[in-house]
């Protein structure tokens, strides 16, 4: 029997993140996806890359995920970037419908394409409605503090009170990701279950951020509990996944590297 695995999220043309790199993902580590598509985010090369992001409506979301939960026999399931309060109801009406072994939520606060208000409305939506359906929660840096309410995160215990303070709103499992944004020259991660925060520290591999890293990092833990591995080990295998997407980075002409999608070496 093969795993399967299901994502919503949105959909990015280069091909570095989103949908794209999600499906990358489950593919490499032996599962196969199938996909909602939320909204449409694309760079601008005639205005410094920046997003340019379009909402797919909401009864077309709708329909995606009653085309996907009725075909298949799904149980776990990524959310990436939902993008509007619209289709966080949507989606979230989507979710209830059926039970769900696990569902794994890469935090997508803020879109750079949207406007400080609407991506403010999406935020609280988004708290209040999807996070605490979540089994497990990957924010990064700028996403666990805006989520836990800190004004800084700079060192390994700060991550771990992130952590504890996102898990009071209701995900089981919480992985705060330090990346190239904590200071020191290790890229930490923490894992909180509720009662033990477990660290998980390698070197960082340059200074900059890789787009899809975040994206891959949850596909892959998504991917590695849709084939029956627990939490703990998913989080391990995604880091290891993540690495190696680093350290085989995919450069463009775009100013920003993507990590490629390789499964983690034994």
């Amino acid at each position: 029997m093969t795993d399967s695995a299901y994502v919503i999220a949105g959909s990015e043309a280069t091909g570095g993140a989103g949908i794209q790199a999600d499906l990358r993902a489950f593919q490499e580590l032996g599962v196969y996806g199938m996909g909602t598509i939320t909204c449409i985010v694309s760079f601008d090369p005639k205005n410094d890359w920046r997003h340019r992001f379009v909402p797919i409506a909401p009864d077309v979301i709708a329909d995606q995920i009653e085309a996907a939960t009725s075909c298949h026999d799904l149980d776990v399931v990524k959310l990436g970037m939902l993008g509007t309060p619209d289709t966080i109801d949507v989606v979230a009406e989507g979710l209830r419908r059926q039970p769900w072994r696990h569902v794994v939520l890469d935090p997508v606060l803020i879109c750079k394409g949207q406007e400080p208000g609407a991506a403010l409305d999406t935020d609280k939506a988004l708290t209040a409605q999807i996070l605490p359906l979540a089994t497990v929660i990957t924010p990064n840096h700028f996403e666990a503090r805006t989520l836990s309410g800190m004004e800084s995160i700079e060192t390994v215990d700060d991550l771990v009170e992130a952590a504890r303070r996102i898990h009071a709103l209701g995900p089981r499992h919480v992985v705060v990701k330090g990346g190239v944004e904590l200071p020191g020259p290790d890229a930490v991660d923490v894992h909180f279950d509720g009662e033990e925060a477990t660290v998980l520290s390698a070197p960082k591999i340059g200074d900059e951020r890789v787009s899809g890293a975040g994206c891959t990092f949850a596909a892959a833990i998504t991917a590695e509990l849709a084939k029956g591995g627990d939490v703990g080990r998913a989080v391990d295998v995604a880091k290891a996944m993540v690495r190696e997407g680093i350290n085989h980075r995919v450069t463009t002409r775009a100013p920003f590297a993507s990590v490629s999608t390789a499964a983690p070496q034994a």
